[in-house]
């Protein structure tokens, strides 16, 4: 998938969108959970299977994985770098972890992998997202946003209602 399909991947956004404006504008936020929501709850609440507040940390490479493929192929080791860049973890990474979902998505259809071609060097496994990787990456977004703004909301309440209270003389 070339640059400009993935630029324009996440529909009804103007490519001027940032990560904030999108956090702060809470209702597009959930238009956008509703419009990609894998399925609804019994109560009708949209759903998407990265989405469990109170679920493993194992769940946690997949978006930043696909994040990163979203760039283009690469192999596994820069994968690994650019995790340890993002800072995903609170220590070094684990590369069996990052291999293990590399497969699993392979497995679910959302990305790809192909021995590389380059003559030099030792062999590695490219990985590239699918057009069914891509439409998952933008579930993860929507699920990503919905969580920032729910760090939003408790900072927010932290700041008002604790922080300001330790400030306060007494």
């Amino acid at each position: 998938m070339n640059a400009s399909k993935r630029a324009g991947h996440a529909e009804g956004l103007p490519a001027s969108t940032t990560a904030a404006s999108v956090v702060t504008a809470t209702p597009v936020v959930a238009d956008q959970v509703d419009a990609v929501a894998s399925d609804r709850d019994d109560a009708g609440v949209p759903i998407h299977r990265g989405w469990a507040p109170l679920g493993g940390r194992r769940r946690w490479m997949e978006p930043f994985a696909m994040v990163i493929l979203a760039g283009g192929p690469t192999h596994g080791y820069a994968i690994i770098g650019d995790l340890e860049e993002m800072g995903i973890t609170g220590g070094s990474i684990d590369v069996g972890q990052v291999y293990r979902t590399l497969r699993e998505l392979e497995e679910a259809g959302l990305v790809t992998s192909a021995w590389s071609t380059e003559p030099e060097g030792p062999r590695r496994r490219d990985y590239e997202l699918t057009d069914s990787g891509y439409a998952a990456l933008d579930e993860w977004a929507a699920v990503m946003k919905e969580r920032a703004r729910l760090i939003g909301e408790f900072d927010g309440r932290y700041l008002e209602w604790v922080a300001r209270d330790r400030r306060a003389p007494s």
